[in-house]
């Protein structure tokens, strides 16, 4: 599904772009077989309240060994390829060549964070998405457990929702609901709330501030 502004290529996204398109409630997903962007707005739209985000016991304890060096914003653009092999809902690898660009180009401007996950100087976790208003879009997250990373995304999940809070965001959205988001407490609302929760999203101004690493 396509909702592309006037005058601005939807197969050659840019920062623009992508700022209205998140605006609106519509996402890109690249198809690497075509070359192709899709943008999405589906209903209904999955988020993760905020107020009420489950922390698995097993995953709090990892959180709490304090295994991992929490950082932000110091290798986005290595979290994003990294996380580009991993596949959507519809079985395809979706950050493609095309994507990438773009969203480095909303990290420079500092609409696009990211959390990363380091172990013995190696960037083994991490996460992204995208930043407007009090709205955080989350995008795509990936672990490497061949380097140290098990759980190293997850861990990165916990310490995201921790900073949103801290700094006042009021909607973390999902996209779509699966069975790793489930075990955080994921739900499913009609499209037409999620709008109603994105246009006050919007309406209120959070910076993203210097990060740190929270223990609650």
């Amino acid at each position: 599904m396509r909702f592309p502004p006037p005058e601005i290529d939807p197969n050659r996204p840019n920062a623009e772009l992508l700022l209205w398109a998140y605006s609106n409630g519509i996402f890109p997903m690249g198809d690497h077989e075509t070359g192709e962007v899709d943008w999405f707005r589906p209903d209904p739209r999955a988020i993760l309240p905020l107020d009420a985000f489950h922390v698995p016991k097993n995953l709090a304890r990892e959180v709490r060994k304090n295994k991992f060096t929490i950082r932000s914003d110091t290798s986005f653009e290595r979290v994003i390829r990294a996380c580009a092999p991993a596949r959507s809902f519809l079985n395809q690898q979706w950050i493609t060549d095309r994507l990438i660009p773009a969203y480095l180009e909303l990290f420079e401007i500092g609409h696009a964070h990211c959390v990363e996950a380091w172990f013995e100087n190696n960037l083994v976790g991490g996460l992204y998405g995208v930043h407007i208003g009090s709205a955080f879009f989350g995008e795509s997250m990936f672990a490497r457990p061949e380097l140290g990373g098990t759980n190293a995304s997850k861990v990165c999940l916990v310490h995201l929702v921790r900073w949103l809070n801290h700094r006042g965001f009021t909607l973390l959205d999902t996209q779509f609901r699966n069975p790793h988001l489930d075990q955080f407490g994921c739900m499913e609302i009609p499209r037409a709330e999620y709008h109603r929760r994105l246009e006050a999203a919007l309406a209120r101004t959070c910076t993203w501030g210097t990060f740190t690493a929270l223990e609650k």
